[in-house]
């Protein structure tokens, strides 16, 4: 780094030698910087304890969202790729409450502020959030070559909509469809947590050993993975009723847990994603989620636990160090 010394220590007149050389910098003329000072955009403010770079810290607390930059809410509204509305932006046809807004990297409130495009109101578009109960050999793809039966399917006026996360074709309960696509990645980034909780029926019945090792974690070809929580609900002669609550999404992740114990999986339904639960809703059957309930999806979103998705220390963690002590891994979506 520039105007530091770094030397070893002498025995003798280290200290004479240090201040010779600081003499001699401080006699040479500096030359000027060549860097520019950065202008500072409007709505594109950092803060010096900000870190840089959009993505949050590992381990740490998921950053709140921000307004949209305008070349996204622009998009969203259907004027072309988001390098298209930068041009839009640029040549001077956008307006934010009646002033001229040319410069990128704006962000813009489309709830309380006028976005006007060519003299043209902009209209976003509402988003829609949708509860259904997905039923079993019903897929999650959005594109499917077989021409089966989608989760989207089962939607009426389905246009622009996705599932948030995936169910296998074997497994049943509770899936989100929505065409908020910010808020669909914030609930199933690994970097969120949020817990998903499932009812499992197994052949045989898992010991207390099993379900401990199943808490602190087995190893995947992927990696280690484990449970939150693990309870026997209902225990019968040859099956047994489990409760399984995941913070992470890896393909088939129970089933493949639970097969290196020698239980097969015979029937798997999610229950919950974070605050949100399935309840009585008939088997392919929807409704439309309240404003309480997505007000409580987006709180989840911005990392704030609710009274069902309380955040707690990862359990997750690598294979133990030399000193015995474990490290924290990443985990991943549904």
């Amino acid at each position: 780094m520039d105007g530091l010394i770094r030397s070893s220590t002498r025995p003798e007149g280290g200290l004479e030698w240090v201040m010779i050389v600081n003499a001699r910098r401080a006699s040479k003329p500096q030359p000027k910087s060549s860097r520019r000072s950065a202008t500072v955009r409007p709505g594109n403010t950092r803060s010096g304890s900000k870190p840089r770079g959009g993505k949050p810290k590992a381990g740490g607390p998921p950053a709140v969202a921000e307004n949209p930059r305008l070349q996204k809410v622009l998009a969203m509204c259907g004027y072309g790729s988001r390098r298209q509305c930068e041009e839009l932006i640029t040549d001077g046809r956008v307006e934010i409450d009646r002033t001229v807004v040319t410069e990128l990297g704006v962000r813009v409130d489309p709830e309380t502020q006028q976005v006007r495009v060519d003299g043209v109101t902009l209209k976003m578009p509402r988003f829609k959030y949708f509860l259904l109960h997905k039923p079993v050999n019903v897929i999650s793809t959005a594109r499917d070559p077989w021409a089966r039966t989608r989760v989207i399917d089962l939607v009426a006026d389905a246009d622009r909509l996705f599932t948030v996360g995936r169910l296998d074709k074997s497994s049943s309960g509770l899936i989100l469809v929505t065409n908020d696509g910010d808020l669909a990645h914030q609930l199933t980034h690994p970097s969120f947590e949020v817990e998903k909780t499932y009812h499992v029926v197994v052949a045989g019945n898992p010991t207390r050993e099993t379900l401990k090792q199943l808490r602190d974690g087995v190893y995947l070809a992927e990696g280690k993975a484990s449970v939150e929580r693990i309870t026997v609900r209902k225990a019968h002669p040859n099956s047994a009723e489990l409760e399984i609550v995941l913070s992470e999404g890896r393909n088939r992740e129970i089933r493949r847990l639970l097969a290196r114990f020698g239980h097969k999986v015979q029937r798997l339904k999610r229950l919950a994603l974070g605050p949100i639960r399935l309840g009585e809703l008939p088997v392919g059957a929807y409704r439309e989620l309240t404003r309480q309930e997505i007000a409580a999806l987006r709180r989840v979103a911005s990392g704030a636990p609710t009274s069902s998705t309380k955040r707690k220390p990862s359990r997750k963690s690598a294979r133990p160090s030399a000193t015995g002590e474990r490290k924290p891994t990443d985990r991943k979506s549904v």
